[in-house]
């Protein structure tokens, strides 16, 4: 939201109060707290008349600083507010002539206490940011009031995050309010608005703020970052790093981080479209094509028709399509596969719940005590009141007897389009809820899961959330077209979440509108099966690949066992999620921040530490990608590249970019059939372009995550050492560019081998 006009001018009928100087400081170890008058007080006169701001600083963490500014205090507690997991770290407070300096662990905020007002933030000596006497301001515009903060931005800064978002990659120069909107890949909305950006300057931001945000992101004021808020206070928290994966750790410290996920998510998902006509002869017939097809299927989806239409959600299956459903579900179970139905959290009024949910209260509702409707997506629609106990153990209620018969888990799909005139059963503030409805939409499902398949077992698969919601695993994209522009926006959408905090992301293979090409689609296919997950979805028209040509088929089962194959990497990589909050699937410059080209890419990513994923977007195969420093192999066709450089590479439907790091040690699996078996049973190690001198280390888990041992390899000269604490015996692969041996079975916990 923008309040200036060009550099000299205020907008019209706005008026900006922003702090002058400092006229008092109340110094705690626990928090310090800054008055500061939005006008120079030369005189005692000057303290009469006019608005002063109240600056709080505090410390939920080491090298976290806590800055709440307020006009006025009314003492009213506005709800929702977002889970921070706040443990009043100690800081350190020194006063100085004309600068106060506030530590916290490396980081530090000082500020200039005469007029003019300024602060700045440093790690470790290094200025990251700050403000000048504009970088905290109240500002009215007739009767509404906002909140706005400024932050420097400084040469060859580079910001992202802010959620989910499909438009350029880094962020700067753009316009971003954090308010969930149904509006598809194609456009600036977002289906996920995270209040939070990352910074290439070593720091991260985040609002606290579950209501619209608005962001000017350089737009404004070219070399500011500015975030604003209606009313009369302002919540924000400076995260220091410097080194992303420590931003992002400490900032999922205090907005959470999610369990680990069961393996049998990591395979691939079939679903039956959208709005294509299936019943169980249907669902059969692919899935058994599958099977036919030696194409390893793990989940099998049922999108919205698996209930009537027209009275989405009733919970009931439509019998006329699906006759048997308990019966189908233990067929499909014996085949091996979990099963997924959608839900949202709509109550359409032909719904034969909906007169239940009325009489109980249980829907959002209007000032007059009449239930909110409109006619939307379903006629006559209501929406769940999860404020409301009652109604969310309701809900709850409806979905168990899909559990009992063996549905495993939920598409939790929609949960955007919420609206702001509407009453909610506690109370909470409805501009607060918009964003904040998804997090208590999945958490409800999730927890229910939890409660019916075990802590381990629970998944979602989600298309809205905000801060919180990567708590609750997965997410995937949204509506997307079935084309190369689109399949390249998912990706910037995935990187942009990911830099977030949320650990997993998936997204529709093929584009969900339309029906892509046979080349598009073998494309898509590659890029999805090296996602974090991995779904085959449509809107009109099925996915199964055999209806795209044959060669579809023989992509998909390629990918489909690499992926398995690469198993015990990607499950180490989300037990490492759970642990530090450092994402699954990254941008390049999360894994390369002191790499100036990695800054910007957008058009290819790292899979855990050790994998650079480049997907073709073109029909001609070619893929022109980055490599950072060092000697990288390529995982399927062994070409070795030394970087830091460019390369241009045409790859056939069976290959894409995709390359082992310089030094990485890659534990593959055994099996390619199935994505859950035991990992940690005879795995085989890839070692790759391990320097003299240097050490590679890789963690083999079980199938549940828990870590069953550590391969520790040193190189000394032309010699191995190896150290395994593995009580399974392994075999190992050397791929260098100077030496390359062959398969070699270790089973001594301890052992030397000479290079040839």
């Amino acid at each position: 939201m923008k309040f200036t006009d060009g550099h000299w001018l205020t907008r019209e009928g706005y008026t900006i109060h922003s702090a002058k100087t400092v006229y008092d400081i109340t110094i705690t170890e626990q928090q310090v707290t800054v008055y500061l008058p939005c006008k120079p007080i030369r005189h005692r006169g000057d303290t009469l008349d006019g608005p002063m701001l109240t600056l709080e600083i505090s410390s939920p963490a080491s090298d976290v600083l806590r800055l709440h500014c307020r006009h006025f205090d009314d003492g009213l507690v506005r709800n929702p507010a977002f889970t921070v997991n706040d443990r009043h770290h100690p800081m350190t407070t020194q006063q100085d002539g004309d600068t106060v300096s506030i530590h916290s662990g490396q980081l530090q905020l000082v500020m200039q206490t005469t007029h003019p007002f300024a602060m700045a933030f440093y790690d470790n000596g290094r200025r990251v940011t700050g403000g000048d006497d504009k970088a905290l301001a109240w500002i009215t515009h007739q009767q509404q009031t906002y909140m706005r903060a400024q932050l420097d931005i400084g040469v060859g800064e580079q910001l992202y995050g802010l959620g989910e978002r499909f438009t350029p990659f880094v962020k700067n120069g753009q316009v971003v309010d954090c308010w969930n909107q149904d509006g598809g890949t194609s456009t600036e909305q977002s289906y996920k608005n995270v209040p939070f950006y990352l910074s290439s300057n070593g720091y991260g931001v985040f609002v606290n703020h579950p209501e619209a945000v608005s962001f000017e992101l350089g737009s404004e004021v070219v070399a500011k970052n500015q975030f604003s808020v209606a009313g009369e206070s302002l919540d924000f928290y400076l995260i220091n790093g410097p080194h992303p994966k420590t931003v992002l750790e400490r900032y999922t410290d205090l907005t959470g981080r999610p369990p680990l996920p069961p393996a049998w998510t990591f395979g691939l998902w079939l679903t039956t479209s959208f709005t294509t006509d299936y019943n169980e002869q249907t669902v059969q017939h692919f899935v058994d094509g599958m099977l036919d097809r030696d194409i390893p299927l793990s989940v099998f989806h049922f999108d919205c028709f698996w209930m009537k239409g027209m009275q989405w959600c009733d919970f009931q299956w439509d019998t006329d399509s699906f006759p048997d459903p308990q019966g189908m579900l233990a067929r499909l179970h014996d085949k091996g596969l979990k099963v997924c139905v959608w839900i949202n959290p709509y109550i359409a009024q032909k719904s034969p719940l909906y007169r239940e949910a009325v009489e109980h209260g249980y829907l959002l509702k209007r000032a007059d005590g009449g239930v909110w409707q409109w006619d939307l997506w379903q006629a006559g629609m209501g929406i769940v009141d999860f404020t409301n106990p009652a109604a969310t153990d309701w809900y709850c209620r409806k979905l168990e007897p899909l559990l009992d018969m063996g549905v495993d888990c939920f598409k939790t799909d929609f949960g955007e389009r919420i609206p702001t005139d509407v009453v909610y059963h506690n109370g909470a503030d409805p501009l607060r809820m918009h964003n904040y409805y998804a997090q208590l939409y999945n958490k409800t499902v999730f927890r229910l899961l939890q409660r019916h398949r075990g802590e381990h077992d629970a998944a979602v698969f989600a298309r809205s959330a905000t801060v919180g919601g990567q708590c609750f695993p997965i997410h995937w994209g949204g509506d997307c077209y079935a084309t190369y522009e689109s399949m390249a926006e998912s990706l910037r959408g995935g990187l942009s979440l990911t830099a977030s905090g949320f650990g997993y992301w998936s997204h529709d293979i093929g584009g969900f509108e339309h029906t892509a090409s046979p080349d598009l689609f073998k494309r898509w296919l590659a890029f999805g099966l090296l996602s974090s997950h991995s779904r085959l979805h449509g809107s009109s028209s099925y996915r199964v690949p055999w209806l795209f040509d044959e060669e579809a088929v023989q992509v998909t089962r390629h990918f489909t066992q690499l992926k398995h194959r690469l198993m015990p990497y990607i499950y180490q990589c989300s037990v490492t999620n759970r642990d530090t909050g450092i994402p699954v699937m990254r941008a390049m410059h999360i894994e390369f921040p002191d790499d100036p080209t990695c800054l910007t890419l957008d058009r290819q990513y790292m899979l855990g530490n050790d994998l650079l994923v480049a997907p073709v977007f073109s029909d001609d195969g070619d893929v022109q990608f980055y490599l950072p420093a060092g000697k990288w192999t390529h995982l399927l066709d062994g070409e070795m590249l030394t970087g830091p450089g460019w390369y241009r590479r045409r790859y056939d439907y069976m290959s894409l970019g995709l390359f082992a790091r310089p030094g990485s040690l890659i534990a593959f699996g055994h099996q390619s059939g199935s994505v859950v078996y035991d990992y940690d049973e005879q795995p085989h190690l890839h070692l790759y372009s391990l320097a003299d001198g240097e050490i590679a280390m890789t963690i083999v888990p079980d199938k549940q995550g828990r870590e069953s041992g550590c391969i520790r390899i040193e190189r000394q000269g032309e010699h191995l050492k190896l150290q395994s604490s593995l009580v399974s015996h392994y075999s190992l692969t050397i791929l260098d560019h100077q030496v390359s041996m062959e398969e070699v079975e270790i089973t001594a916990k301890t052992t030397t081998l000479t290079l040839l």
